[in-house]
């Protein structure tokens, strides 16, 4: 399963876009968005995340 991001605890900062080692993720008007055909499932963007707002599962 891709990464999932909760939009609620999403604080718009793009650490996990400068991450992303498959440039899955990207920043919308509410917030990371993860293009799950292009995620991996590495966990990068679940360690960077200063708020927790990513999971993978």
């Amino acid at each position: 399963m891709a990464a999932k991001v909760n939009k609620e605890k999403c604080a718009s900062c793009g650490a996990c876009v400068d991450t992303c080692p498959c440039n899955a993720i990207e920043l919308q008007d509410d917030g990371a968005f993860v293009t799950e055909d292009s995620c991996v499932e590495c966990g990068a963007c679940v360690d960077t995340c200063p708020c927790g707002a990513i999971s993978i599962g």
